[in-house]
């Protein structure tokens, strides 16, 4: 298994977002979104644009 997004519905009918690692663990999730072209929308932006992510530290 790879990682992998799940788009899937809530129970307010939102659209939201799942990253999910190879052994199935939930990694993070989205908000909800009321159209689902703007939950794939979020997805293909997180894949073009996270290559070079750097992480802030805030608990220094």
């Amino acid at each position: 298994m790879a990682y992998k997004f799940e788009v899937y519905k809530d129970k307010a009918g939102e659209f939201r977002f799942r990253f999910k690692a190879p052994n199935g663990e939930n990694m993070f999730g989205s908000e909800g979104y009321a159209q689902k072209a703007s939950a794939l929308n979020a997805i293909e932006s997180i894949k073009k644009n996270s290559p070079g992510a750097t992480v802030d530290d805030q608990t220094k």
